[in-house]
């Protein structure tokens, strides 16, 4: 029987968390969830982008430990699911561009809109650093959801890019940012997700106990 753990750090903070989390339900993985002490310093540098190298999520499973969420969502792929990425080679590979840029880039979105699912912030002023990278994952969703004929970026089932920007979804939701017809849609697909739903819940339970976080963006 092959034994699976999780590791994560907040569940209101953790935009990364929550993208392993997702590539574990998704794949129909049987995990176990660890939570990182909020104190612990490694943590915290993840949380505030101050770490070096991001050690959550942490996937143990059996005997092979991986650490990199791109890398959590192909060997999931490869070695249950089938599912996370696209059959058909040019959509796998634009599916995997799409979510590499999650993984690289949008900086200024990061830092400006930290992920706070508590949180609301009517009328929030993004500059315009973050409107841009803001734009771009309008552009990536439209052009996925455009050629796949959506729900998802590509298509009826979910892959590595839906978890990929998932966070980025609770995010516009929590800076009150305006969106497109077609962005506002996929927003509410994911937010509906029951994955997310239960998420959701699980970070409102969460203590308040980084509560300075917000501050240090």
């Amino acid at each position: 029987m092959s034994q699976a753990t999780l590791t994560i750090n907040s569940r209101n903070y953790g935009a990364w968390s929550l993208r392993g989390w997702l590539l574990c339900k998704f794949a129909g993985l049987d995990f176990t969830v660890e939570v990182v002490d909020s104190n612990d310093p490694d943590a915290r540098a993840e949380l505030l982008l101050l770490s070096p190298s991001f050690l959550v999520p942490r996937l143990r499973h059996n005997d092979l430990v991986i650490w990199d969420t791109l890398a959590i969502g192909e060997y999931l792929h490869e070695s249950l699911s089938r599912s996370l990425l696209p059959d058909d080679p040019k959509a796998k590979a634009f599916c995997r561009s799409v979510s590499g840029e999650v993984h690289s880039g949008f900086a200024n979105l990061r830092s400006a809109l930290p992920m706070n699912i508590k949180s609301r912030h009517p009328g929030f002023a993004v500059w315009a650093g973050a409107q841009a990278d803001i734009d771009r994952i309008e552009t990536i969703w439209n052009d996925c959801l455009a050629a796949s004929g959506g729900p998802f970026l590509f298509g009826d089932h979910r892959t590595v890019a839906d978890a990929m920007y998932a966070p980025d979804c609770t995010r516009l939701v929590s800076y009150d940012v305006k969106t497109g017809a077609v962005a506002s849609e996929y927003v509410e697909t994911i937010l509906a997700m029951p994955e997310l739903i239960e998420w959701t819940a699980a970070a409102r339970l969460e203590p308040d106990d980084v509560e300075e976080l917000e501050m240090e963006f």
